[in-house]
């Protein structure tokens, strides 16, 4: 039998989610569906008069706005903000295909976190699907720069991010997290980790249009040397964290789950699209796998979070 770490996955079951977007402020509605084998993650709106834009891949080549959080072209004068940490969950917790379907223009902050979306996919479990995974192999190092800030795809036999933030403030400085993707991983160490923002550029942001739904139910807000969320802190070091989140939503846009190793220093949204639209400047800078050809040296039971329904297409099985 194959390793069921070989097949792709989707939703055992269609998501759903209600809020507002962190920058819009406006009320939206959000689903995530099961996708079919090899279609990848897609998205589409639901205009005013209830008809749906055709779905379109959610892909680097359609992000018209890194400006504080990713944007996609859908078409038609349609496109959805704020959509990495949706398509974080989904890739940190290993979905391959899903259907995104919202009736706004941004998804929805809910806790400024991946987690209710991981929590969602927990809940639901996943569908084994009979077709194999593919992976972008890196094949040659792309690095991508502004001043002294760079992200970097390079070889590496297996999935790593090394992600370095330097902040002139003393809450956050000088962070770096090395990240070993598995599922487990991912919903333990990083979907928790909140988006978060300083006082001091809250009048200019907003005067901008940016984070009129920012709140301290959504952002880690930081003024001068304190927090001010009540609670604290959900990890010592949850800046860096939630800029793993971003980023491994974001390098989802690439179409799969990619095969090397990315790292980052004072990087984000725009240097992350930029690193993808680099990798594929050239055919000799990645190839596609098939995983039976990959050293995947973990079975998917033995790394998924605890409590995880996955259902093979031949078999349930139950791990709890």
């Amino acid at each position: 039998m194959y390793k069921l770490s070989t097949r792709q996955r989707t939703l055992a079951a269609a998501i759903n989610f209600a809020g507002y977007g962190v920058h819009s402020g406006q009320p939206v509605t959000l689903t995530i569906s099961p996708g079919a084998p090899d279609s990848g993650l897609t998205i589409c709106r639901v205009r005013g008069d209830g008809t749906i834009t055709g779905p379109v891949p959610v892909h680097f080549s359609r992000v018209t706005r890194t400006t504080l959080c990713t944007t996609l072209d859908l078409g038609d004068s349609f496109s959805v903000a704020t959509i990495e940490h949706v398509t974080s969950a989904l890739s940190g917790m290993g979905v391959d295909n899903a259907l995104i379907t919202l009736d706004g223009g941004e998804c929805p902050i809910l806790d400024g976190s991946a987690r209710p979306f991981a929590d969602a996919i927990l809940a639901v479990g996943l569908d084994i699907q009979p077709a194999q995974r593919k992976f972008l192999k890196v094949l040659r190092a792309v690095t991508v720069r502004n001043n002294d800030a760079f992200a970097a795809l390079e070889p590496y036999n297996g999935r790593a991010l090394d992600l370095e933030i330097d902040f002139d403030s003393k809450v956050i400085g000088r962070q770096r997290m090395i990240f070993d993707w598995t599922p487990r991983r991912y919903y333990e160490d990083v979907s928790r980790a909140r988006t978060f923002g300083f006082v001091r550029d809250a009048k200019i942001l907003r005067q901008a249009g940016y984070a009129l739904g920012s709140s301290l139910d959504n952002s880690i807000t930081v003024h001068e040397d304190r927090i001010l969320n009540p609670g604290g802190l959900r990890y010592e070091d949850e800046f860096v964290r939630h800029k793993l989140l971003d980023a491994i939503g974001d390098l989802s846009l690439g179409g799969l789950p990619i095969w090397g190793r990315f790292r980052s220093y004072k990087g984000g949204h725009a240097l992350n699209a930029h690193v993808l639209t680099g990798l594929f400047s050239s055919e000799a800078n990645y190839e596609i796998v098939g995983a039976e050809d990959l050293p995947l040296e973990y079975e998917a039971f033995e790394d998924q979070p605890k409590g995880l329904e996955v259902n093979h297409f031949l078999r349930s099985v139950r791990r709890s």
